[in-house]
C-alpha cells in the first residue's frame, strides 16, 4: 500500500484501516503503544496535536513505514493541493 498523505485525516483513516485489518480494538492498540485509547481515537479522527513520538510509534506497531519525498512539482498551485 502506498498513499500520498497530505492531512492528517488522511493518516488518520489509514491507521485505522490498518488497525481494524490486524484486529485490534482501539484500547489493544493503545496498550501497545503505551498511551490511552483517546489517543488513538484523537489520531484516527485526523485531530492534530498527537506527539511526533506516540504517532511514529503507533505507525511502527501497525507495521507501516513513514516516508518523506520530495512533492512533485508541476506549477500547480496549493489551492489546488488541498
Amino acid at each position: 500500500m502506498r498513499q500520498i498523505v497530505r492531512q492528517s485525516r488522511q493518516l488518520g483513516a489509514i491507521i485505522q484501516s490498518q488497525r481494524r485489518a490486524k484486529g485490534l480494538t482501539q484500547a489493544e492498540l493503545a496498550d501497545l503503544a503505551g498511551t490511552q485509547q483517546k489517543t488513538i481515537s484523537a489520531i484516527e479522527n485526523g485531530n492534530e496535536g498527537t506527539k511526533l513520538g506516540t504517532l511514529l510509534g503507533v505507525i511502527a506497531i501497525l507495521g507501516l513505514d513513514l516516508q518523506v519525498v520530495p512533492r512533485h512539482t508541476d506549477n500547480t498551485s496549493i489551492e489546488d493541493i488541498f
